[in-house]
């Protein structure tokens, strides 16, 4: 299969953008539709890729610290599960785990679970 399907690279392209404060490519890594979750929170926080470019616009790419750090990857299929450290936000370092499912289109779904 010559265009191999990549999950992983979608998790690490929105990582990178959201490092650098780069909206623009971070959310070009999601689908027009994207599903974001807090665990363990049933029901969707954001819904589509323009109620996600506010939200990080407004709560996160507007503070000069921010960085999240990547602890640990595992992927299998088309779900991608990062357990990320993010520094420079309140409350911070929050400890943190983001599982990405991936679909060509971009990444389509997300559960937020927090280790506090």
């Amino acid at each position: 299969m010559p265009d191999a399907f990549d999950p992983a690279a979608f998790a690490q392209r929105q990582l990178d953008a959201y490092n650098a404060r780069d909206l623009e490519r971070f959310v070009r890594e999601y689908s027009d539709d994207v599903l974001v979750y807090r665990l363990p929170g049933a029901e969707p926080v954001i819904v589509g890729k323009a109620a996600l470019a506010e939200h990080y616009r407004k709560n996160r790419f507007n503070l000069p610290g921010l960085h999240a750090e990547l602890v640990n990857r595992m992927v299998f299929g088309n779900k991608v599960i990062d357990q990320e450290r993010v520094t420079g936000v309140p409350d911070a370092p929050l400890e943190v785990a983001a599982i990405y499912e991936v679909s060509p289109a971009g990444i389509a779904k997300v559960w937020f679970v927090s280790g506090s």
